[in-house]
């Protein structure tokens, strides 16, 4: 019984220790601000820790799939211009992952509402309405072969 007591004891001890190791380097990093007011600790994001918290956001991004289609497909439009290349293809990467379809370079498809998560793209990618636009629509000309890609009906 005590041999059980002193491993929970220990594995406590380092768990205390990695949590305040993890902290101790988000700090060290510039990630977040720890200040004290009071006797009360307050940690707050920097505006690094934010873009770091967006970041691990959108590698987590996924959309939800409903279980009926609505019929509706949802066009992604975007005019990123050439300087901008590397945020381009990353763009481009990213609706690939999420499962878009490209109908061309700029325009990519999807059957299902995304509209938040393309949102919080646009934001991430520091893009605006005019660079990038949501379309929905209920008749996209020739969409069979969509249709079979997503297997919606």
């Amino acid at each position: 019984m005590r041999e059980f007591q002193r491993k929970r004891y220990c594995r406590k001890s380092e768990n205390k220790e990695r949590f305040a190791n993890t902290f101790y380097y988000l700090k060290r990093q510039g990630y977040i601000k720890i200040e004290k007011k009071n006797r009360q600790i307050y940690i707050s994001l920097t505006e690094e820790g934010k873009k770091k918290a967006k970041k691990y956001q959108i590698d987590d991004l996924e959309i939800k799939t409903p279980p009926q289609w609505d019929k509706k497909w949802r066009l992604i439009i975007f005019d990123i211009p050439n300087n901008q290349g590397i945020k381009r293809e990353a763009f481009r990467g990213k609706l690939k992952e999420l499962g878009f379809f490209p109908l061309q370079k700029s325009v990519w498809a999807y059957p299902y509402e995304c509209d938040k998560e393309i949102k919080m793209l646009r934001d991430f990618f520091g893009l605006n309405p005019k660079q990038l636009r949501i379309i929905t629509t209920d008749n996209l000309e020739e969409d069979r072969f969509l249709r079979q890609k997503f297997r919606v009906t």
